[in-house]
């Protein structure tokens, strides 16, 4: 297969490694604004080979294309990508906006071109399991998911400047791992968030954004929802979900790579070292999720998040900054239309 990659930034020349360790991808047509990246991906990856646009890389005859550039142009990117008829996957979110979601949702109704959005929990193995688990009733009636995701140290102010928010941004995976796992929509959020009184986070309060913040979901049948998030935690990258039910609880992302540290004498796990980054954390899940777009791609399998599934999590996310923003709970219905 041919393959399309727009955008090398970050998760983009990631996603350039992982494709090219794919023996069904024969080649790696890549494009990026930022002639540095181009070069640092064409020098190191093989099978790849640069052009000079996403118009470009539409017209070089892939079978595929995935779309990592910024959020601000993921509307754009994935509604020219399928109006070729190519299938599409997507790094979530959707798009920069709720109003652009949308848009999409709307424009592509009817379609048949696969589009696939990016949410990698749901392809790591101990998601998969907790999802089992749930499905096939071992752990009884569920009362109470608890997902984590707490990154190494904040991002650029570039790259806050257009990330929606801690909640569009960072949230949004675990709103959707509470979902994905629990096969449960959001009907309502109640969400906080701080910034850490230190100067270097100063960008947080100018984008009126949050450097910690938390959200309580409620599911439909009543399950309840417990959702933690921050830019600061420099022991590691921590991804993690429990799912409690009245007969069993199970956990994912309990490795040796939990960055916390035991406190009761003579326990010494987690053994170690820390996960640095979401590179090494979801590595496994990130091969999964973009061999599975392959197998889309080809026709093999049905998109495993379409546009319309995401939707679910878009309005979670909408929702979670509503009610940070102004102090209360917020119904999914305020905001999803």
């Amino acid at each position: 297969m041919r393959i399309g990659l727009i955008g090398l930034g970050r998760i983009g020349a990631f996603h350039a490694d992982t494709l090219a360790a794919l023996d069904r991808v024969e080649e790696l047509v890549v494009t990026d604004p930022v002639t540095a990246v181009v070069d640092g991906v064409t020098s190191r990856v093989a099978k790849a080979r640069a052009v000079a646009s996403p118009a470009d890389l539409f017209g070089a005859d892939i079978d595929g294309v995935v779309i990592a550039a910024a959020t601000n142009a993921h509307a754009e990117l994935l509604l020219a990508a399928t109006e070729r008829g190519i299938p599409t996957f997507c790094e979530k979110p959707i798009a920069g906006t709720a109003d652009e979601a949308v848009l999409v949702r709307d424009k592509l109704k009817g379609s048949t071109v696969p589009v696939q959005i990016g949410y990698p929990r749901r392809f790591d193995p101990a998601f998969v399991a907790a999802r089992d688990a749930v499905r096939d009733g071992t752990l009884g009636r569920v009362h109470t998911v608890r997902s984590t995701t707490l990154d190494p140290a904040p991002p650029p102010a570039a790259y806050l400047a257009v990330s929606g928010g801690i909640f569009r941004d960072c949230a949004i995976h675990d709103f959707d791992a509470v979902r994905w796992v629990t096969g449960q929509e959001v009907v309502s959020v109640h969400a906080v968030g701080s910034v850490d009184p230190d100067a270097a986070h100063e960008m947080y309060a100018a984008h009126g954004d949050f450097s910690t913040a938390s959200t309580l979901l409620t599911l439909a049948d009543g399950t309840i929802g417990v959702v933690s998030n921050t830019r600061t935690n420099a022991r590691g990258y921590d991804v993690r979900l429990e799912v409690h039910g009245v007969l069993d609880s199970v956990a994912a992302g309990y490795d040796e790579g939990l960055p916390v540290r035991a406190t009761q004498p003579g326990i010494t796990w987690p053994a170690g070292p820390p996960h640095t980054f979401f590179m090494d954390r979801l590595a496994e899940a990130f091969r999964r999720e973009l061999s599975t777009f392959c197998e889309v791609a080809a026709g093999e399998l049905p998109s495993p998040c379409t546009v319309e599934d995401a939707m679910g999590t878009t309005w979670a996310a909408e929702a979670a900054s509503l009610s940070a923003r102004e102090g209360r709970p917020v119904r999914i219905d305020e905001v999803a239309r």
